[in-house]
């Protein structure tokens, strides 16, 4: 059984964070572990509270995992502080996971800062170097940076700025732009273009969570890093698909909607 480790941010509504993670590895075939750096209040309408939990007990419980079960790939979300970040970084460095994956989310969908802006520099400077992969969106990409992304070309010089930063590849997310939904993928050689035609639904809560996850997954279970994306991106197109209005707000997107479409469960009659 190959298997993912998630350390991230638990969303209470299930959509995002640790949770998606946990059924995005599941629904793909990778059993999950998960390291909870924050408890956020939130639902589809948004995010009320957050708790930040303490390093100690971050370290603790990276350390409980890797000093009993073998690791195969580790997926990174929500990293709020900057202690938080260098207890995860020496962590990484010690016990040098093949496979790192790193969303540096900085903002809910619904507008609600998960990092402090110390932190990014942190982000940048210790965690950066140590991942495999990170996957910001546009406009994590320009907070990073400080430029604007109005294009692919502009994705493609973006991904390519990042890549200074040590990480081994950048995947720059295009869903905010307008037509097509096209991802760029730098593997330190060459970009990489990855397209799907663009979905029209406002249910896409957890849609970074869910990639970002499935791509781990994906390394985890022996892809090459470009084939791994693909496969992830083909993965979030369909679970983008089948999303559902749960809630008031921004619905979940379907982590199991290929299993329930080979079970012959209809989840639109759940509704």
């Amino acid at each position: 059984m190959r298997t993912a480790l998630t350390i991230a941010g638990s969303d209470s509504s299930g959509g995002a964070g640790i949770q998606a993670d946990l059924k995005t590895f599941s629904a793909l075939g990778v059993y999950g572990m998960s390291v909870i750096t924050a408890v956020t209040a939130q639902n589809t309408c948004g995010v009320s509270a957050v708790q930040d939990i303490s390093p100690a007990i971050i370290s603790a419980q990276i350390e409980a995992v890797f000093s009993d079960i073998p690791v195969h790939a580790v997926k990174i979300g929500m990293v709020s502080k900057v202690e938080t970040i260098e207890v995860i970084a020496a962590a990484l460095e010690r016990f040098a996971p093949r496979f790192v994956v790193l969303d540096p989310v900085m903002v809910a969908k619904s507008g609600h800062a998960l990092i402090e802006p110390a932190a990014i520099a942190a982000l940048r400077t210790r965690l950066f170097p140590l991942a495999t992969l990170i996957t910001p969106n546009i406009p994590e990409a320009e907070a990073l940076l400080g430029e604007r992304i109005a294009d692919v070309a502009a994705m493609e010089r973006a991904a390519l700025a990042l890549h200074v930063y040590g990480t081994h590849a950048v995947l720059v997310k295009g869903g905010h732009l307008a037509g097509d939904a096209v991802d760029v993928l730098f593997d330190g050689e060459r970009c990489q273009h990855f397209a799907a035609p663009r979905i029209v639904t406002r249910h896409t809560h957890g849609t970074g969570c869910t990639l970002s996850a499935a791509i781990a997954a994906f390394l985890a279970r022996g892809l090459e890093m470009a084939q791994a994306v693909g496969e992830a991106k083909a993965y979030i197109s369909g679970a983008i698909l089948k999303a559902f209005p749960l809630g008031h707000g921004v619905g979940p997107v379907h982590h199991f909607y290929d299993l329930y479409r080979k079970a012959g469960l209809d989840h639109d009659s759940e509704r």
